[in-house]
C-alpha cells in the first residue's frame, strides 16, 4: 500500500478547531489507513492506505473529520515519493532554518500569485513549485508580511503552513516504512515523479 503524509490545515492553533492526536489516529484508522503515525499536535499524519486517488482520499479522510468533531478541516495529502520530491526541489537550501513551505491539493495555475512582487517584501523571498510555495522568512513567519500576502491569494485558501524541520521529520517517518503492499499483492513498478517547473519571485 502506499505511505501518505497527510497535512491538516488550521487545528489546535487557538480557535476552536481542536482535535487530540489519539483521536486523529483513530479516524484514520476508521477510514481505511494502516499503521497511523501523528507527528506534534498541528495535525501531521504518515500512514499506509490502498486508495491510488490521493484526491478521493483527501475527501473522504475531510468528510469523516467533519462527522466526528462537527467542523471542516482541509486535509493536504502527498505521497512518500512526492514529499521527497518537495525536499529535493527546495530553491533556499542554503538557509533552511528560516524556511517554510505552504502546501496546496492541486497545481497552481501560472498567475495564481502574479500579483506578488516579491521585490517590496525583501529579504524575504518565495518561489512556487507547482504544489508547493517555499518561504524564506528571516524574520520568522508570525510576524510575515509576505507569508500573509501569500496566504490571503485565493489560490491558498485551503493551504496549509509548515516549517522545514516538520517537513524533514514528516520525510523520515515516511521514507524509514518503505511501500507497504497488501498479502498477495503482484509487485509494481514504482511510481515516476512528475517534472516540476519553477516559478520564482
Amino acid at each position: 500500500m502506499p505511505t501518505y503524509v497527510a497535512l491538516l490545515r488550521g487545528i489546535n492553533v487557538g480557535g476552536s478547531k481542536v482535535i487530540k492526536m489519539a483521536d486523529l489516529r483513530a479516524i484514520l484508522t476508521a477510514g481505511g489507513c494502516a499503521d497511523v503515525e501523528t507527528y506534534i499536535q498541528s495535525g501531521n499524519a504518515v500512514f499506509a492506505h490502498a486508495s491510488r486517488s490521493p484526491a478521493k482520499l483527501a475527501a473522504d479522510l475531510e468528510q469523516r473529520i467533519a462527522k466526528a468533531t462537527g467542523f471542516t478541516v482541509p486535509v493536504v495529502l502527498r505521497t512518500a515519493d512526492e514529499l521527497a520530491a518537495v525536499i529535493a526541489a527546495n530553491p533556499f537550501a542554503a538557509d533552511v532554518e528560516h524556511l517554510h513551505i505552504m502546501f496546496v491539493a492541486v497545481p497552481l495555475a501560472a498567475d495564481a500569485l502574479a500579483a506578488i512582487d516579491g521585490k517590496k517584501f525583501a529579504p524575504e523571498q518565495w518561489s512556487a513549485v507547482e504544489r508547493e510555495v517555499y518561504l524564506h522568512l528571516p524574520g520568522g513567519i508570525g510576524n510575515s508580511k509576505l507569508a500573509g500576502t501569500v496566504m490571503k491569494a485565493k489560490a491558498m485558501a485551503a493551504a496549509t503552513a509548515r516549517n522545514w524541520r516538520t517537513v524533514l521529520t514528516l520525510d523520515e517517518m515516511a521514507r524509514r516504512r518503505g511501500t507497504v503492499k497488501p498479502a498477495g499483492a503482484k509487485p509494481t513498478a514504482a511510481p515516476g515523479k512528475p517534472a516540476r517547473g519553477r516559478r520564482r519571485s
